[in-house]
């Protein structure tokens, strides 16, 4: 697929909004979704016959926190209890019929709930259908979702205030509607159970919080094709996602729990250029620095300041001149061996963990890094910066033999060109270094690209994990994603 996607790179954004950048920013999005569509078709269609068994692209992305993934898909759920006046539950005779009117029947038990939600929620009395009623009163108004039972209790229907919320129909996906709840205002709500597995167990979400992946999908109209007309995010079926150390996880790519990380705008931009599937390897670690936990290897001991600071695999971080260093459990360069190791674990296996693309092989295409914000608070470490990461680079394309895998790098949000100072300065420039375009590294043209991420973020710092906004994390990711797709264009 040729598709062009249109560019993110960061120096042609500003961060006024002004109705010309608004009006990009929309193409931009649109030409996602316009690709998206030729996936989705494409697969439905087949692929071409010369492309049907080529390997599948693989790429491995590293760092630390920012990497592993802090965006909020909503508000976060919590469980629910005091929201809930007076519940009571009434037993019908039977089993469910999806026919009966059961306001109109008369229960052969009812029972007042003395514990609603919560940790142990009284016992519901079992022997029939359960249907609880009651009120609901929340805090705050906004727009919530609520998400009934536990196990098989969630196939259930469940209304508040005369609208249904949840539905979910046994052997099927829940679907859930928002609602919006004036706070302080009781209003009535009834959950009417289809198995015997009934309790009082539930969760209540609030999904209209600022820059949570809910609200820019659902209310601002961004990154529409994460979600079907359902309101269910939906999965790729042409790029999987592998975690290994944190944001473990095997599966279609797509939103799974209450964080992202850039992966999901990754995946798309370079999923829907590719005939081939994609692999989204994502190894990382949160609070590390390339000067001493993601050291390569054959890094070397450097001095600055009167102390030594150690070489690969050496213990501890530093010492003074002259004397001798006194091991720790940790060393230099333990998160590289530990993440990178954990990725070839998976490659070395590739038929067994990817049973379904078994006997096709891969290719490694590309890797991205997002990382910098520990080393920022050690002059030392930032002073080496621009050193340790073209021996990355280097060196990642050594050891995986991938010698024409592409590069991209991602600098810290908060970080802007025109104010940095000190530390910050220092890894901005050295991740501006290593940009092919700079010449500075002749090898690296055409092969190596840094994306300028501060006028992407949508505010706070790496170490604050930019507020959570989703809207951060998935711009990131793309930038990154069509930085990966012009450099395969080189």
């Amino acid at each position: 697929m040729n598709m062009k996607l249109r560019t993110s790179r960061s120096e042609n954004l500003s961060n006024k909004q002004t109705m010309q950048e608004q009006l990009l920013f929309g193409w931009r999005h649109l030409s996602i979704i316009l690709c998206f569509i030729a996936t989705a078709a494409s697969t439905s269609l087949g692929k071409a016959p010369e492309t049907a068994r080529n390997p599948v692209k693989v790429f491995i992305l590293s760092g630390q926190s920012n990497m592993v993934g802090a965006g909020k898909v909503d508000g976060g759920s919590s469980r629910w209890g005091k929201q809930f006046l007076d519940p009571v539950v009434s037993v019908y005779e039977g089993d469910y019929n999806p026919q009966a009117d059961y306001d109109s029947l008369k229960p052969i038990k009812t029972l007042k709930l003395t514990s609603f939600g919560g940790v142990k929620p009284t016992p519901y009395p079992g022997g029939g259908v359960h249907v609880t009623r009651g009120h609901v009163q929340v805090k705050d108004t906004g727009v919530y979702e609520f998400r009934p039972g536990y196990g098989g209790s969630t196939q259930n229907v469940m209304e508040v205030n005369g609208t249904e919320v949840h539905r979910q129909e046994i052997g099927e996906e829940a679907v859930r509607q928002e609602i919006a709840l004036e706070g302080g205002k009781k209003v009535p709500f009834k959950i009417t159970y289809f198995t015997n597995d009934a309790n009082g167990l539930g969760w209540i979400v609030r999904m209209d919080r600022p820059g949570t992946l809910s609200t820019l999908v659902k209310q601002k109209g961004l990154y529409p094709y994460l979600m079907n007309d359902k309101g269910q995010w939906v999965a790729r079926n042409d790029v999987w996602y592998k975690g290994v150390i944190a944001a473990a996880g095997s599966r279609w790519l797509g939103v799974s729990g209450g964080r992202i990380g850039p992966e999901i705008g990754f995946g798309h931009a370079v999923g829907n250029h590719y005939d081939e599937p994609v692999l989204i390897l994502k190894t990382s670690q949160g609070n590390r620095s390339l000067s001493w936990d993601f050291l390569p290897p054959g890094s070397e001991r450097f001095e600055h300041g009167g102390m030594i600071y150690a070489a690969y695999k050496e213990s501890p971080l530093s010492w003074e001149k002259g004397t001798e260093p006194k091991p720790i459990e940790w060393y230099a360069g333990k998160q590289y061996d530990d993440c990178f190791n954990a990725a070839h674990e998976v490659l070395n296996n590739f038929d067994k963990q990817f049973p379904h693309w078994k006997g096709r092989g891969y290719q490694i295409e590309g890797f991205g890094w997002w990382q910098g914000d520990k080393d920022r608070y050690n002059e030392g470490h930032a002073l080496q910066y621009e050193k340790n990461l073209v021996h990355l680079i280097k060196t990642l394309r050594r050891e995986f033999k991938a010698p024409n895998a592409k590069f991209v790098v991602a600098t810290l949000g908060q970080t802007a060109k025109d104010t940095a100072q000190g530390n910050e300065k220092l890894i901005l420039e050295a991740q501006l270094a290593v940009d092919g375009n700079t010449e500075k590294y002749p090898e690296f043209k055409g092969n190596v690209t840094t994306v300028y991420t501060h006028p992407l973020s949508q505010g706070g710092a790496s170490n604050s994990h930019y507020n959570g906004n989703s809207q951060t994390y998935m711009d990131v990711g793309l930038a990154m994603g069509e930085a990966m797709v012009e450099l395969s264009r080189e």
